[in-house]
């Protein structure tokens, strides 16, 4: 492609990004990032599997109502927060998989000293240990590529995962999510001087697009495309372990379009001016904090400390991060009210 067109969409990324090299600058911390596996053709990472004796779907689940599958709130402790509570010296923290490459969401900042990761999942985070735990900074953040979450979460290299993680159907067989405390839809992000004009009007056609591996954007593009309302010529092989690699790569001329979900799309096009979102929102999603699927204590946990953050500090996190790429009005980004489904 033309080198010209390179620079200029790198020069995008502004102050406030470089963010293709905050991932080289990543390697110099403590966060620990698993090692990527190829996707599956469903999404999912090589060695992801699924826990049979995890949280059970419920009969006719459907993921428009996913979000309702989950416990009733409790203060109560259990065996799991017994075990991280036991914890002692440098390492009484809790372990969270995060993602440090998200803009406001999840990421590090490099004008502040030792790049601290900052965004709106991170606040969550600070305000969940600060229950559990009394500190909001005991915590050990745990970088996790997309395609590597719900193993993560499996293999207890991780307490939990807070990281833009839709709930759906197909991972409530894997691991338990807390209630919803975020609402998005999937979008479409191009270039300025694309012709894609949407996901549904076949300007998709030849296209070749680019997903997270394991995400529900990649899921959704395979789905349609079966179904025949994704054009059959469009491209969607490019599934990387991060959605940050989409943007690179469409920086670099190497995808024509990235699917993901709108919040993250909108602060990717904040990022670089000469990119634009096109089309409406064509899924309703709601992101969740997820858990072993054994850690009951812990969930309904969680889900009492979500009820009282979206009545004070789930604003104010929303107004500092995110109405500057979403917009003031923080409504159509509000969770539903939490229903608690599962028995037990």
């Amino acid at each position: 492609m033309d080198a010209r067109r390179v620079r200029t969409s790198l020069r995008g990324w502004g102050g406030v990004g470089a963010m293709a090299a905050l991932c080289a600058l990543a390697l110099a911390f403590v966060l620990l990032l698993p090692r990527t596996q190829a996707p599956h053709e469903d999404g999912r990472a090589a060695g992801q599997r699924t826990t049979a004796a995890g949280q059970a779907r419920a009969d006719g689940c459907r993921d428009s109502e996913a979000q309702d599958q989950t416990l009733s709130p409790s203060g109560a402790d259990g065996p799991t927060i017994d075990a991280i509570k036991a914890r002692t010296g440098a390492k009484r923290k809790l372990v969270v998989g995060v993602d440090q490459n998200s803009y406001r969401w999840g990421y590090r900042n490099p004008n502040t000293e030792g790049a601290e990761l900052e965004g709106f999942d991170i606040d969550l985070v600070h305000r969940i240990a600060q229950d559990i735990l009394g500190d909001p900074n005991a915590v050990q953040f745990k970088a996790i590529p997309t395609s590597q979450r719900i193993t993560a979460i499996q293999d207890g290299r991780v307490d939990m995962v807070v990281r833009t993680m839709t709930i759906t159907c197909q991972r409530l067989d894997e691991v338990a999510f807390s209630a919803p405390y975020f609402k998005t839809g999937q979008q479409v992000l191009v270039p300025k001087s694309s012709s894609v004009k949407g996901y549904y009007d076949g300007t998709l056609a030849h296209q070749r697009i680019c997903t997270a591996s394991g995400s529900t954007a990649y899921l959704k593009l395979k789905a349609d495309r079966e179904k025949g309302t994704l054009p059959a010529t469009a491209d969607i092989r490019t599934a990387v372990p991060n959605q940050l690699d989409c943007l690179v790569r469409l920086q670099l001329g190497e995808v024509d379009a990235v699917v993901t979900d709108g919040a993250l799309a909108a602060s990717q096009a904040a990022q670089d001016p000469t990119l634009k979102l096109v089309g409406k929102p064509f899924t309703t999603e709601y992101y969740g904090v997820a858990m072993k699927s054994t850690a009951r204590d812990l969930v309904r946990r969680v889900n009492r400390i979500l009820v009282d953050y979206r009545a004070d500090g789930w604003q104010a996190s929303y107004d500092r991060w995110l109405s500057a790429t979403l917009g003031k009005d923080s409504r159509p980004s509000e969770p539903p009210a939490p229903h608690y489904l599962q028995a037990g």
